[in-house]
């Protein structure tokens, strides 16, 4: 019995040892300060945009984002489908506009820092992305020349203040666009081509505004970077810092067993790449085949870097020139998206597929093989327990 002040402070001292530090290894703290936003890099100039940090233009790209007057029938904006209280994006699992789409509106935070747009990367450029919704029938469905003309009517001065004067619209039609409807088609083909550069000028313009505002959305700090600075630092985890066994294990298998580092890697939990992971279709909806698709819409887009467009020289333009271009793997490949914030907007996947971080989970652990191509994923041999560790640690990137 003399023994037991001893024993009980041994006892004591393992359970409060339990209650420190987690036991990561050298190479996993490494990792995970790889994954914290504070190893975030400075936003890097966009040289195709000369105006992407000018204040004056973002204000203006604001504006037009919020403007429902720049769609056709004046009831949707860039913010119908990207929320500003839902991270930029809807709860729909595909987006609606003036019509019913067939992807899921991606979230905007870190947006500018991303090498391709879309869930296909059918765009090169911030700016180039933010102009597709604009003619899309089933987005805005407006087009090029309402645009134009609606600039010169609302927002002439501000826009000769930072793009300089506009041109002369004297003759032009009020609405044309090469990929309008047959009467749009026919003023477009129209016109001459002074006319038509003046107002794809104006209308490359508008992308270029509302991308200098969409530049300033990045992502927030959550209990995960909190929790990565406390362990990199040594200090002892505090408040929402302090992880749960749960979360811990979660960590542990998003970085380690499970392999999902491999794509979601980074500060922003994403490689900017395109990846066929087999997610299945929707019924109903028509054909996709994700990247293998985007590639001649990119290179035909007239905005693309390589265009007549677009501001600095063509140094810029690296990953247009060098884009892999038919190759097995792009087949219903799509870009692997940030995981910030992804705990609180469900549903997932391109289309909405799967409706839980359950889901996604249960769907990479079976790695169900595609209908077209072929899945990089192979099975996980994932316990109850570790599927809902990964949702644990998931969750604490939207906290």
């Amino acid at each position: 019995m003399r023994h037991f002040p001893r024993v009980l402070t041994l006892m004591v001292a393992v359970i409060l040892a339990g209650c420190g530090e987690p036991d990561f290894s050298d190479t996993e703290k490494k990792t995970i300060a790889s994954l914290a936003l504070s190893a975030l890099p400075s936003l890097k100039p966009d040289t195709t945009n000369r105006f992407a940090d000018v204040p004056a233009a973002a204000a203006l790209g604001s504006t037009l984002f919020f403007d429902q007057g720049m769609s056709r029938d004046g009831t949707v904006s860039c913010s119908t489908c990207h929320k500003i209280d839902r991270q930029f994006q809807d709860d729909l699992p595909q987006a609606v506009g003036v019509g019913h789409t067939n992807r899921r509106t991606m979230p905007l935070a870190g947006v500018a820092r991303d090498p391709w747009f879309f869930w296909d990367g059918r765009r090169d450029s911030l700016w180039a992305q933010a102009l597709t919704p604009l003619e899309n029938p089933l987005e805005q469905a407006g087009n090029r020349a309402a645009y134009a003309h609606y600039i010169k009517a609302r927002f002439g001065e501000r826009y000769e203040r930072i793009f300089g004067p506009l041109p002369d619209f004297a003759g032009m039609p009020l609405n044309a666009s090469p990929l309008g409807n047959d009467a749009e088609k026919a003023a477009w083909n129209a016109m001459s081509g002074a006319q038509r550069d003046a107002i794809n000028g104006v209308y490359a313009n508008i992308g270029k505004a509302i991308a200098a505002f969409e530049r300033s959305i990045e992502p927030a700090p959550t209990r995960f970077d909190r929790f990565a600075l406390d362990l990199v630092t040594g200090a002892e985890p505090k408040g929402d810092a302090a992880f749960s066994k749960e979360e811990i294990l979660g960590l542990k298998l998003f970085i380690g067993k499970a392999n999902c580092v491999t794509c979601h890697d980074g500060p922003r939990f994403t490689d900017n790449s395109f990846h066929n992971t087999g997610v299945p279709p929707v019924a109903d909806l028509p054909p996709d085949r994700g990247r293998i698709d985007a590639v001649a819409q990119v290179e035909a887009d007239p905005f693309n870097c390589l265009g007549a467009f677009r501001d600095g020289d063509a140094s810029a333009c690296g990953e247009l020139r060098f884009m892999v271009k038919d190759a097995p793997q792009l087949i219903r490949a799509y870009k692997t998206p940030s995981l910030r914030g992804a705990a609180t907007r469900p549903p997932y996947m391109h289309a909405g597929q799967f409706s839980s971080l359950d889901e996604v989970v249960a769907h990479y652990a079976k790695a169900a093989p595609s209908v077209e191509g072929t899945s990089e994923i192979h099975p996980l041999e994932l316990s109850d327990r570790e599927r809902a560790a990964l949702v644990a640690f998931l969750k604490t990137l939207a906290e």
